[in-house]
């Protein structure tokens, strides 16, 4: 291979399912020690084509050539010893073993665990990602599962590294940790393939990008000579609006949370201790926390769906602490949880049943104690307009949609109700620029007509974006709230990373 060869070529690549054509006709071309972006809205390919690259599905046209020779992997382990690894955004890890047995499970050969616990601790020493190979997995934050994962790549010694949204669960510090180690990585002449719809950091870390729209190549760039806006109109194809924050003035108390204590939903999981906060109308509040500290249980317990063992909640001057679901959402609390598929909707039901599972309460959707399918199917529309939900139309499947797409159809669900107080975990959760900014201000212009609004994120640019004041979820334990113009990134990442040995926040107020 000539030293201006690339490490991978891709040329023509196309892959088709029915009623989709994921990639047509894919043209990229990634050299050895560069780190290069793929970019893209929610639906444009992405995925399909680093699936391609990785094994884990055939193209229907087009060809690849990895290191000047023909490339076709038929399954993942076949570019594994071609030299291609992929560090997946959704871990897979068992929480139960320690470090150097997930490493060993996902290895073709590995050595005896006293040997590969002795690699792990070299390997991880030496990119800046220091590990124990002997800790549960259970009992490790999100940045030291994903340096497990890491680590489980870099011990193939690959040529080129695949990376799927490798920081949506970091915290600022673990982010600028992980960049030196990519940056060491492609400094030894390892190609990096790097999936994100954060752009800033993308204009940070790499030297060329690649954009699809539609399956297709739609531009080429160095992002570092594009902003972030540019980059995301790229993207959608058209003028992304700016959010608009105007309008907000916070009113009276409307929910009042005191000393909520509950036990964890899971054997490594963190009860909430002592969780206190007031919401006012017209506020948005964030919460911040890196995956893993209580957030779900949060969303559950303020919603109803699980009780708290001690503490109360109390909506509008009501303590509504033991009442479930239904009774809150008539009193006009609702929520909205972070898993998509089988949590906030259910996948094989059309998004008609999807809007009636929770809008029964607040719409008129029901005759004499049966469903009205009219009002039903009328609201699913109503929604998918509204909230600008790319699909056929409302008899389609909630499966059948993209991430991003039914987290529209979910938000807007929930927004169209009029609600209270709405709380929302990971509203943008892997969602493109032009979605999350539509849901965004959705948020905010609920809370502008007079709602009080939770958002509980784990993107910290989000929640400086959007919210009025902002308290930080660590180990179940809730900090005072502050307002969110007077914190700066830096002391919002140390307040995340509270447990791990850094100051929490209310120290650094």
């Amino acid at each position: 291979m000539g030293a201006t060869e690339p490490l991978l070529r891709v040329e023509g690549l196309s892959k088709a399912y029915p009623g989709v054509l994921a990639n047509d006709a894919v043209n990229l071309a990634i050299a050895p020690g560069q780190v290069h972006a793929l970019l893209g809205e929610n639906g444009a390919g992405k995925s399909t084509l680093v699936k391609m690259i990785y094994g884990l599905v055939r193209p229907d046209a087009g060809s690849m050539v990895l290191r000047g020779a023909p490339y076709a992997p038929p399954d993942p382990h076949a570019a594994r010893a071609a030299g291609v690894a992929m560090v997946f955004q959704h871990f897979s890890l068992f929480e139960a073993l320690n470090v150097a047995e997930n490493v060993a499970l996902g290895m073709e050969n590995p050595p005896p665990l006293r040997q590969l616990a002795a690699r792990i601790r070299a390997v991880s020493d030496a990119y800046g990602l220091p590990l124990d190979p002997g800790r549960i997995v259970g009992d490790l934050s999100a940045g030291e599962r994903q340096r497990v994962e890491i680590i489980r790549c870099l011990l193939q010694e690959p040529k080129l590294l695949i990376m799927d949204e490798p920081t949506s669960v970091l915290t600022p510090q673990e982010v600028e940790i992980l960049f030196a180690t990519l940056r060491l990585l492609a400094a030894e002449g390892t190609a990096i393939l790097y999936i994100s719809h954060k752009l800033e950091e993308i204009r940070s870390l790499c030297d060329r990008a690649t954009i699809l729209r539609g399956g297709r190549v739609v531009a080429a760039c160095n992002p570092r000579e594009r902003t972030a806006h540019e980059l995301a109109e790229l993207m959608v194809g058209a003028e992304l609006k700016l959010t608009d924050r105007a309008g907000r003035k916070p009113g009276e108390v409307l929910l009042e949370v005191v000393g909520l204590h509950m036990p964890p939903a899971s054997a490594f999981g963190p009860s909430l201790k002592s969780v206190s906060f007031e919401l006012r109308r017209g506020e948005v509040l964030g919460i911040g926390g890196v995956a893993g500290n209580g957030q779900e249980d949060l969303l559950a317990t303020l919603s109803g769906e699980r009780p708290s063992s001690a503490g109360t909640v109390v909506l509008k001057g009501e303590d509504v602490s033991t009442l479930g679901p239904n009774p809150r959402r008539a009193r006009g609390l609702l929520a909205a949880p972070e898993e998509r598929l089988g949590h906030a909707a259910a996948p094989d039901m059309s998004l008609t049943e999807n809007a009636v599972l929770t809008g029964t309460m607040r719409r008129p959707l029901t005759r004499h104690g049966f469903i009205d399918r009219r009002a039903a199917r009328a609201f699913a529309a109503e929604i998918i307009a509204a909230f600008d939900v790319r699909t056929p139309g409302p008899q389609v499947a909630a499966r059948a949609l993209s991430g991003g797409n039914l987290q529209k159809f979910v938000i807007g669900r929930e927004v169209l109700q009029a609600p209270e107080v709405l709380v929302v975990n990971q509203p943008t959760w892997g969602v493109d620029a032009a979605a999350a900014a539509a849901i965004r201000q959705a948020l905010l212009d609920l809370a502008a007509a007079g709602a009080g609004v939770i958002v509980i994120s784990q993107d910290l640019d989000e929640l400086l974006e959007i919210s009025d004041r902002f308290a930080a979820l660590n180990e179940g334990r809730l900090s005072p709230p502050q307002a969110t113009a007077k914190l700066t990134l830096r002391e919002i990442g140390l307040s995340l990373g509270g447990a791990h040995g850094m100051k929490p926040l209310e120290v650094l107020a």
